[in-house]
């Protein structure tokens, strides 16, 4: 059997950059300009309200349910139109492709906060203010004008073999195109600017604050290697995955909101999906495999604390653990 070829690196060079400066100031330069009128006219209306709320948490979805739990952890399984319609919601957000996301994704957890991580705010930065400000900012938005690695499509071949997951990685321009045709059809252009536009910029920027802010403030249930923090705030804005150290402790496991008080909102729609049999083995460690990972980890850190090593015999390499919680290739 001949294998799959890898995917194709995404585009390099200055013609790279340019398009993603024009999406990354885009949106925002259109925010003042949208909050401006709305003052002068006095009103937005209804139908732009309602079509910029569910723009945002449909789009939202696809990248949180679609393209992180299911498509980067594995944490479900569902019918191949659902796993289709999701994510191209999930590329209507305008994160890039599904395999480039997965991509890099995977590359995070395996050398979560390590030289290696795509977007972490502490690897190769210092513990100053101004290198701590540098670091916020790549992990926030600037390390996505870096070039790709020369293993780009490394954790994510076998997702090539996937017609479902391969066709939306291919059609992702017109998926992108269609979140902002949509929203004008239905509003006209008071729907392109705060349905299309601007709901492009506040799901981005909410889903790059996991990135930078998560891993900077808020709280840690697990004494993980990495600086992952649950963050309850940015769980509110990105339906749960602001549960952050949670999801770290546990990457596969399908519901980062472990307790009534931590906001899941992803959790809650795959619990709904569940009970129509849309979706099935979700992937959900007990209270007492939670417990025992928790004070897995904090043995760990304390062994290391004390300048040891754990010991393999009885406890997995962090690599190894990374590498089972992502469902690497």
């Amino acid at each position: 059997m001949v294998d799959s070829p890898p995917p194709s690196s995404p585009p390099q060079g200055w013609v790279h950059k340019v398009i993603i400066t024009i999406w990354a100031i885009g949106p925002l330069l259109a925010f003042p300009f949208a909050i401006r009128r709305a003052v002068k006219t006095r009103r937005i209306g209804k139908k732009v309200v309602i079509t910029t709320v569910i723009g945002y948490l449909l789009t939202g979805q696809g990248i949180t349910l679609g393209f992180h739990r299911l498509a980067t952890h594995d944490a479900f399984k569902t019918h191949p139109l659902v796993k289709g319609i999701i994510l191209a919601l999930g590329s209507a957000a305008a994160q890039g492709p599904v395999i480039t996301w997965v991509d890099n994704h995977r590359r995070h957890h395996i050398n979560a906060d390590q030289p290696g991580d795509p977007h972490s705010p502490h690897a190769d930065f210092g513990d100053g203010w101004w290198e701590m400000t540098k670091g916020f900012l790549h992990s926030h938005i600037f390390w996505l004008f870096k070039d790709s690695p020369e293993d780009f499509g490394k954790f994510t071949k076998r997702m090539q073999d996937d017609k479902t997951v391969a066709f939306i990685d291919r059609t992702f321009v017109g998926w992108v195109a269609a979140g902002l045709i949509i929203p004008f059809l239905i509003a006209g252009k008071s729907g392109l600017l705060w349905a299309g536009l601007i709901r492009m910029a506040l799901v981005n920027h909410a889903t790059f604050a996991v990135n930078s802010i998560c891993h900077m403030f808020g709280s840690r249930r697990f004494e993980t290697k990495d600086e992952s923090r649950n963050n309850w705030f940015i769980a509110l804005l990105t339906g749960g995955e602001g549960n952050h150290n949670n999801h770290h402790a546990n990457a596969k496991a399908a519901y980062h909101g472990l307790t009534w008080r931590e906001y899941d909102l992803t959790g809650y729609v795959i619990r709904a999906l569940s009970l129509f049999g849309l979706v099935w083995d979700v992937h959900q460690p007990t209270e007492e495999e939670i417990e025992a990972r928790r004070e897995q980890l904090a043995r760990r850190a304390a062994i290391e604390a004390q300048g040891a090593q754990p010991s393999l015999s009885s406890e997995r390499s962090p690599v190894e653990l990374s590498r089972d919680t992502v469902a690497a290739d």
